[in-house]
């Protein structure tokens, strides 16, 4: 353990909890020894005896002495619970800090909280990054993919360091400046919505072959593992294959297979939901992912429903017969590809218009590009959406890119297969359907809108545009004999 050298350390960490300690150890590892902060000492010093022990992380157990070891300006990264703690660790620095100094929160804040944090540590004088931190425990460990958003001046400062300690791709070191005040935070919780309704989707496609194809968990492991070799090659499709193969050694069944169908959540999704409503910006894929994971938690009333509910294999209503196995498997990969584009299409026109709104002025293809390693969407998917977004920035829609519309046209017909095959056996299918739903507004001439606003009219007096001239009409439908 080091002894404490006033003012020695190029950066603080507070907060030792998994994610806390593995980013300390990549810092130091990567040469920018760090120094650290628990409001337990006990879990301090636990760290310091342990999995710190022989490196060059300083342990400390007060924040004056914290902040002491701190070079300046001060970079004090904040690895605790969002929401209230970060305002509470916030209040405990400040009255030790100096003009200059720099808080990095690397927690899953609500960005508009850390847009009001920005302001309110700017007024004392110091600057707030809010940064998006991907890839779970073992990406803090070994390389995450880092996504800072706030001043200028302090990215600058920090740049050299988050650089070192950020996932590597074949793109370049797995981080950039994002843009202003809780851009950063904001990047994070789209890629955290897309993460959604990527996992939705290979949810729907493993439970289509399990319960229409009755394979196995290991054979359909196998399945994702083939498919991890081509165009779905992506971090989420690797580990499913390892999910669906791993044998429980109390069962010696497949583990998956005795796990509660209960998905747990703990907010950026439901945070993107509630967001894209407000911007007017629609992400049905992953509103219908969050919604799965809501109605999943409902477990006693969906056994108690099954009792009385009747779909396809309940009497009276039999199961189609059993499709042809291979033909299946090739439409899946299709339909999951299409549908997977689909959500990041959603996720990528939401940043677009929050950029917009909030005038951040982001750059799409650089943040594909630092999705490309180190984050839990990795894919290969995000090359040609990194490259898509370069070449055309102002581009509406993914889909309308011309890689991506040759790959909904091929891949539409399959996706419309699948869920066929799904509603015929009574499988949940919303994110598959919310896919294709999209695709197909996104691509008419004309909706059935013109009658919402005719109905909108008769009962509010809302007004209506015309098709065949200019202006805002009203009808009074009653005075005609409607």
């Amino acid at each position: 353990m080091s002894t404490v050298q006033s003012g020695e350390r190029h950066v603080g960490v507070v907060g030792l909890a998994v994610m806390g300690e593995n980013l300390a150890l990549n810092i130091e590892r990567n040469g920018f020894a760090p120094a650290v902060y628990n409001r337990t000492a006990a879990r301090t010093e636990e760290f310091l005896a342990k999995r710190a022990m022989g490196t060059d992380i300083l342990g400390t157990f007060t924040i004056e002495e914290f902040v002491g070891a701190l070079e300046r300006p001060r970079r004090i990264l904040l690895m605790v619970k969002a929401g209230p703690p970060v305002d509470a660790v916030i209040a405990e620095l400040a009255p030790y800090l100096e003009p200059g100094d720099i808080l990095i929160d690397g927690g899953n804040s609500l960005f508009t909280d850390t847009e009001r944090r920005s302001h309110e540590v700017a007024d004392k004088g110091f600057h707030f990054i809010g940064m998006g931190v991907s890839g779970g425990e073992e990406g803090a460990l070994w390389g995450p993919s880092l996504m800072p958003g706030g001043p200028n001046e302090a990215w600058v400062e920090l740049e050299p360091m988050l650089t070192a300690i950020a996932a590597k791709s074949a793109s370049g070191p797995c981080v950039t400046h994002i843009g202003p005040g809780g851009s950063g935070h904001y990047v994070k919780m789209i890629h955290n919505g897309i993460e959604y309704g990527d996992m939705q989707l290979i949810a729907e496609t493993y439970d289509v072959m399990r319960r229409s194809l009755g394979m196995t968990a290991a054979e359909i492991g196998e399945v994702f593992d083939r498919w991890n070799e081509g165009k779905l090659e992506s971090f989420l499709v690797e580990i499913t294959g390892k999910v669906l193969k791993y044998v429980d050694p109390l069962t010696e069944e497949p583990l998956v297979n005795v796990i509660a169908d209960q998905a747990a959540q703990k907010g950026t999704g439901r945070w993107t939901s509630q967001n894209s409503y407000e911007l007017g910006t629609p992400i049905p894929v992953i509103d219908a992912a969050v919604i799965a994971r809501s109605l999943s938690s409902f477990k006693s009333r969906r056994l108690e429903a099954s009792k009385v509910i009747k779909g396809p294999g309940s009497e009276g209503m039999p199961f189609p017969p059993t499709p042809d196995k291979q033909q299946l498997i090739d439409a899946l990969e299709n339909a999951l590809y299409v549908a997977k584009i689909t959500s990041y299409a959603q996720g990528m026109a939401l940043l677009a218009t929050a950029s917009e709104t909030y005038n951040w002025d982001l750059d799409l293809s650089e943040i594909a590009r630092i999705w490309t390693g180190g984050c839990i969407i990795r894919a290969e998917l995000l090359n040609p959406i990194m490259q898509a977004f370069k070449t055309n920035p102002q581009l509406a829609n993914l889909m309308l890119a011309p890689y991506f519309v040759e790959q909904v046209n091929s891949g539409s017909p399959q996706l419309r297969e699948v869920i066929h095959t799904a509603i015929g056996f009574g499988i949940p299918s919303s994110a598959m359907n919310a896919a294709i739903s999209y695709i197909d507004t996104y691509r008419q001439p004309l909706l059935p809108a013109n009658l919402i606003q005719g109905l909108r009219d008769y009962f509010g007096a809302h007004t209506y545009e015309r098709t065949d001239r200019e202006g805002i009409f009203h009808t009074e439908w009653m005075q005609v004999g409607v």
